[in-house]
């Protein structure tokens, strides 16, 4: 697969999708489509999904994987399997299920899922897997775990570096904030980049924000991704130290903070992740300056389909700026709140920092 392929947004078009119940029951089974096969795609294909612990309905990063399985599922028309995790204790026997399903590519997301996804693919070499943010290892070489694997993976640091420089030209407390749902490198991949764009405007503008919840080395986290009193009193414990921009990196950590950012009465500005979250949660637009958006959806819709077409490749995919593999959602009701020479100046960092004149950091860049 091409890395610097674009492709058109993800719709959620329907699937015949076999909905798995929980690690240890009986499966349950929807009919939503003909599962015909009238797209072409070799004999016997199953696509599956197993979830992370938040879940597919999490508006995030779960939700765009399964909705680019399901475009690719009806484009190429065939039968999807899914089946959601509701805590780690999952992970390994919901993989071994969508074994059992005989399934024929098995995508796991998030970074949680690589420990059993590694072993899952070694113990079944006949099975072409994916894995959504996950490499098994922390220090990157660009190499697959088994030749059945292949990673995508977001450099979702580079878009960050721009969310953290927007923030700190929006900030007037000279104070923004930001948590994460554990210290994975998936996660902190956004708070390193979020960081390095608030020092960035600093450099730039003589300025003295401060990135409070995260100092590139230690932070605050929640211990999972779910939306929680943990979560809820990350937030506040951040925003208690007057923040007025708040980054929750941890799929629906964000509604815990947009939670606490209501019940502050002060005007706090909420950064969404993975997805653009204006987009898929109405009830926070109204407090999102811009969300961090990794294009999960068009990695699995590309994966899914080229394994259809009996092209599956192992390479690793990196998404960046410059594939369009990750970026900036707009401002949508911020405009007007921000400055008017923002947007031109995000765009010349953005070029800066893909002809590498602006460097970014993270684990995957170095």
């Amino acid at each position: 697969m091409s890395t610097t392929k674009k492709l058109a947004g993800v719709s959620t078009a329907a699937a015949l999708i076999i909905a798995l119940a929980g690690c240890g029951s009986a499966p349950e089974t929807t009919s939503t489509g003909t599962g015909d096969a009238a797209g072409g795609a070799i004999d016997g294909f199953k696509p599956c999904m197993v979830s992370d612990q938040g879940g597919f309905d999490d508006k995030s990063f779960n939700q765009l994987g399964l909705e680019g399985l399901e475009k690719a599922a009806t484009e190429l028309g065939v039968d999807l399997v899914k089946v959601e995790s509701s805590s780690e204790s999952d992970f390994a026997p919901n993989l071994q299920t969508l074994v059992d399903q005989s399934c024929t590519l098995i995508i796991s997301v998030g970074f949680a899922l690589a420990s059993a996804t590694v072993e899952s693919a070694k113990a079944n070499p006949e099975i072409e897997y994916v894995m959504i943010d996950d490499m098994a290892d922390t220090d990157y070489d660009g190499k697959t775990d088994a030749p059945n694997i292949k990673p995508i993976l977001f450099d979702a640091a580079q878009a960050a570096f721009l969310a953290g420089y927007a923030s700190a030209s929006y900030s007037t407390a000279g104070k923004v904030g930001t948590f994460g749902g554990a210290a994975y490198p998936t996660v902190t991949i956004f708070m390193d980049g979020f960081k390095q764009g608030v020092d960035y405007w600093n450099a730039q503008k003589d300025d003295t924000v401060e990135v409070i919840g995260w100092d590139g080395t230690d932070g605050v986290f929640t211990g999972a991704f779910t939306a929680n009193q943990d979560a809820i009193n990350a937030a506040q414990g951040i925003v208690d130290q007057g923040v007025d921009v708040l980054l929750p990196v941890g799929g629906p950590i964000y509604q815990s903070a947009a939670s606490v950012i209501r019940d502050s009465g002060r005007d706090i500005a909420l950064i969404g992740v993975d997805a653009d979250v204006f987009e898929t949660d109405p009830s926070v637009s109204d407090l999102l300056l811009t969300s961090i958006r990794k294009l999960i959806d068009v990695g699995v819709y590309d994966a899914v389909t080229a394994a259809g077409n009996d092209e599956f490749d192992a390479t690793p995919f990196i998404g960046t700026l410059e594939n369009d593999g990750v970026g900036l959602a707009p401002f949508h009701d911020f405009e007007s709140k921000v400055s008017p020479d923002l947007q031109g100046e995000l765009d010349a960092i953005k070029a800066g920092i893909i002809d590498g004149s602006i460097p970014v950091t993270s684990y995957l860049a170095g």
